[in-house]
Order: structure tokens, then C-alpha cells, then sequence
């Protein structure tokens, strides 16, 4: 690397470690901030020499970096972003923080997958999903998937792995010559009745669908989830034991099994990898506390509370909302999170939304009870589970008060 490169990474690695120190975080935001200051140009210097996986979408996204990760790695070490700073500055970070690696695998928010595409050179890009999320601050839908398109259109050599059952992502790779097709289903519909091509409608039947308007259609995927397992592009079924929880997991599993075959694992050599992932940085952790058993589930857009409700079991589950400005401060969006769900169980709210979940809930005819602290709501459960469902800054400030669980 450059000598301006060099310096840079030192003082990354530096800052991170100070940051970590201080208990100010795990300095994964700021080394990356402080090297890119030093030098612009840093992180293509520490991409270079790597082969480099991209896993972007708007849900699934530190789950399925975190699984190719631990799949990759029968290849040899893998930078990664595990802690889920998914912008460059979090790349920037964790490259220099590994060292040189032959491989890296960084998951990446979807609005920055073009500039990290220029920067990283990447063997192959994951795309998953694309749905709602933060509308106050974030693009709408379609224009996202625009963005993807033209992005992938400027870099044909780029392996594409692509979910075939979401119509945005299926037209955002579409123009891609090299692109791999998974499918692991889609339960949140609402983002894509409206063909991205030609507008007309789309139709759905048997787990298939189509534009009534254009050829847009949904492609035949190579990788697929069966029953609990994964059929791969030969028509050999895998079966995939996780200690993650619910169905949408072992179609991230699919996808990273789909992304590792393109660094030339085999899923018989990934599987057992995959199996020993239990929590992502807090992510599905699960904590003992005062008799209670506490279960972290992240959630911070309708598609991800439809998931979290599936993978929840029956039992006292506390609600946490905040709106701060890594949530987005517009809260309307849970009005379109249906909660019926969880009306027989115990609920509990919190956070410093909890009184516009409160009305939600109320519309929704779920009983609940306002909480004012996490201490409290343990007191509130009998000794067993107690499932935790939040958005992404009410989930940090429970995991602090739970000493920052990973």
C-alpha cells in the first residue's frame, strides 16, 4: 500500500482500540472515519488483493454476512463487519482491523452499495430484499432498486446471487450476465403489487409470479429452501441445523451457502460452519437474568415484525420503539405492522415511543401494559421466557443494559 495508506490504517486500528478501551463502543464507526480522513482512497487500498463478497437488502443483512462469513471461512481468514456498521466507514474499519486476509465479507446498506462496489472491486454481491424502511430518510422502493440496476449494469463481471421471489430484486439484477437465483420465499408483499419495469400489476400463485404488463417474471432459482433444508443447484437437498431461530434464517442460509459456492465451498463443507452461529451482535441472544430467560429479536420495519412475530414463542414479550435518527423519527409505520399476533400472550411497551405503540396497539385490540424501565418489565413476567422485540436503538439500549450481549 501507498505510505499514506499505511499511516492511515495505523491510525484506524488505533482509534478503534481507544474507542474500545473507553468503552465508547466497539470502534468500528470511528477507526473508519479517522483512517478515511487521513487517506479518501483507503478502503480500495485495503480491498485490493482481497476476494471480496457484498451482502446488501433491507432485511437479513447482518444474519447472512455474518453465516457467509463463517461459510467462506473454510476457504481461510474473512474480514468482516460482524458488528453491523454497514456503511464505509465500517468497512474501512473492520478491513483494517483484520489485517490482510485472503478474503472479506461486508454487508452493506443498500443505499451505499454502488460507492462500495467502486471502492471494494467485489468477486460477488448478495442482494436480498427490498422493502420500506425509514421513508422519512431513506428512498423509496423502486428508486432503490433503479440505483442497484444501474449500479450492476457498470460492472458485468461482477457474480451476481439474487433472491428470485422479490420482483424489485429479480429487476435490479436482470441486467446483470452473471447472476445466481435463490429463493427462500417472501411473506412481506406490500412493497412490490407494482411491477418496477412497466407499472402494471403483479400477479401471484403457487409461489410464483409475473407482470401482466412486461416479461418481467420471477426466474427459476438454482438454490432453494425445502422443509429444513436447502436443495442446491445440482438438485442435492442439504439439511441445515441452526441455532438460529425461525424459517427466514435457513433461507439466509441458503444465501450464504449460494455466495461460498461462488468462492468454490462446497455445502457439505460450509454446513457445519453455519451450524455453530448462534447470536449477531445481540441478534437472537439469548440471556439468563433474575429466573428469566431473555430472547433479543431485532426489528425495525414491517417486514422484520412480520419475521420477528413468527420466530417469537408464545410467551411474555416486551415491545421497545424509540425514534431516534438511526430509527427515522416518523413512526407511522407501524400502522402497517399487524400485531394481532400477539394477542394472547402477555405484552408489554417501552421505549421512548412506547405511547404511539400504545395506540397501535390499541387499534389492534392487543392488551398491554407501559413499562418504564427493563428492570421493571423483568419484574413484571414469571420466571421462563421472556422474548425482547425492538427497533435498532431501543435493541442497543436493552443489550447495554444486558452488558452488551453479542
Amino acid at each position: 500500500m501507498p505510505l499514506i495508506a499505511k499511516v492511515a490504517t495505523t491510525a484506524s486500528k488505533t482509534a478503534a482500540a481507544l474507542s474500545r478501551a473507553a468503552g465508547r463502543g466497539d470502534g468500528s464507526v470511528i477507526g473508519g472515519w479517522i483512517g478515511l480522513k487521513i487517506d479518501p482512497d483507503l478502503l480500495a487500498h485495503l480491498s485490493s488483493g482481497r476476494a471480496v463478497a457484498l451482502v446488501s437488502g433491507t432485511n437479513g443483512k447482518t444474519t447472512t454476512t455474518r453465516l457467509t462469513a463463517a461459510a467462506v471461512g473454510v476457504l481461510g481468514r474473512v474480514a468482516t463487519n460482524s458488528f453491523g456498521a454497514n456503511m464505509p466507514t465500517g468497512h474501512t474499519s473492520a478491513l483494517a482491523k483484520e489485517g490482510h486476509t485472503p478474503f472479506a465479507v461486508l454487508e452493506v446498506d443498500e443505499h451505499y452499495l454502488a460507492q462500495v462496489i467502486e471502492s471494494t472491486r467485489p468477486k460477488v454481491v448478495a442482494l436480498l430484499n427490498l422493502s420500506r424502511d425509514q421513508l422519512d430518510r431513506a428512498k423509496e422502493v423502486a428508486m432503490m432498486a433503479q440505483l442497484w440496476k444501474t449500479a450492476l449494469a457498470s460492472h458485468p463481471h461482477i457474480k451476481v446471487v439474487a433472491n428470485s421471489d422479490d420482483p424489485m430484486v429479480v429487476w435490479a439484477a436482470s441486467g446483470s450476465p452473471q447472476v445466481t437465483w435463490f429463493s427462500a420465499g417472501q411473506r412481506w408483499l406490500d412493497d412490490s403489487f407494482v411491477c418496477p419495469e412497466s407499472g402494471h400489476p403483479i400477479e401471484r400463485a403457487n409461489g410464483d409470479w409475473w407482470c401482466t404488463g412486461c416479461p418481467l417474471r420471477r426466474p427459476r432459482a438454482h438454490w432453494s429452501v425445502e422443509d429444513e433444508g436447502v436443495i442446491d443447484p445440482r438438485g442435492d437437498w442439504h439439511m441445515v441445523k441452526l441455532q438460529l431461530p425461525g424459517k427466514v434464517n435457513i433461507g439466509n442460509a441458503a444465501t450464504a451457502l449460494a455466495v461460498a459456492a461462488e468462492f468454490g465451498v462446497r455445502p457439505i463443507e460450509a454446513l457445519p460452519r453455519l451450524s455453530r452461529v448462534a447470536s449477531i451482535a445481540g441478534r437472537y441472544a439469548q440471556v439468563d437474568r433474575d429466573g428469566r430467560n431473555i430472547r433479543l429479536l431485532l426489528a425495525k420495519n414491517p417486514a422484520s415484525w412480520l419475521e420477528a412475530f413468527d420466530m417469537a414463542e408464545q410467551a411474555p414479550t416486551l415491545l421497545s420503539i424509540n425514534a431516534r435518527d438511526p430509527d427515522g423519527f416518523d413512526t407511522s409505520w407501524l400502522y402497517d405492522v399487524d400485531f394481532s399476533p400477539l394477542r394472547n400472550r402477555p405484552v408489554l411497551i417501552t421505549g421512548d415511543r412506547a405511547y404511539d405503540l400504545a395506540v397501535r396497539l390499541q387499534v389492534n385490540q392487543v392488551p398491554f401494559r407501559h413499562v418504564q424501565r427493563f428492570d421493571e418489565a423483568l419484574a413484571a413476567v414469571p420466571p421462563g421466557r421472556l422474548e425482547v422485540i425492538a427497533n435498532y436503538t431501543a435493541f442497543q439500549d436493552i443489550r447495554a443494559e444486558l452488558d452488551r450481549v453479542n
